[in-house]
């Protein structure tokens, strides 16, 4: 099987292949193969993020704000706002803008720590449960229609291929952070 631009099977024309092309024409002696891959994860990522979640934007939800709630939700308990941001992979100060709408919505509630005023435990209210729990099947269906060009097997081996790559970069990265 040879694919439609004439390169190894399984690639596409796409955006990326055009940028390496250019690159390759102007910088021959370098190996552009990491940009294959990086930029395709960029591109998807940044094609996703545009997208918006149409689910989520109906419930009147961005994705970080549905990641919130949902760290709650499947760890089954409360959670500080660092914990939030641990789970989350986003900032203190992020979170403690999100947890700031999300309270004022009624979805979240915080309560001070009886030993160290310092420190907040975040729960999920009544409403924020039926919200994740409501949303999570239809967001669920989303990305299923999103990846659905991709047969089963092709999902199986990217998400595995993936799996790795984030692990090999958790790994190294949280070291460099320690």
């Amino acid at each position: 099987m040879t694919a439609t631009n004439g390169g190894p099977t399984g690639t596409r024309q796409d955006t990326v292949a055009a940028v390496v092309r250019q690159w390759r024409a102007v910088h021959p002696d370098l190996d552009t193969g990491p940009m294959e891959i990086i930029g395709r994860i960029n591109r998807c990522a940044a094609l996703l993020q545009q997208a918006e979640d149409a689910p989520l934007r109906r419930a009147g939800l961005s994705r970080p704000e549905f990641d919130l709630l949902g760290a709650l939700r499947r760890t089954g308990h409360e959670l500080t706002p660092s914990e939030l941001a641990r789970e989350t992979f986003s900032s203190g100060a992020a979170v403690t803008k999100r947890l700031k709408q999300l309270t004022e919505r009624g979805l979240v509630e915080r309560r001070g720590d009886s030993r160290d005023r310092r420190v907040a435990h975040v729960r999920l209210t009544d409403a924020g449960r039926e919200l994740v729990d409501g949303t999570l099947p239809e967001q669920l269906a989303y990305e299923t229609a999103v990846l659905s060009g991709l047969d089963p097997q092709g999902q199986r081996e990217l998400a595995s291929l993936l799996g790795e790559l984030l692990g090999q970069l958790e790994g190294r990265l949280g070291a460099l952070r320690a």
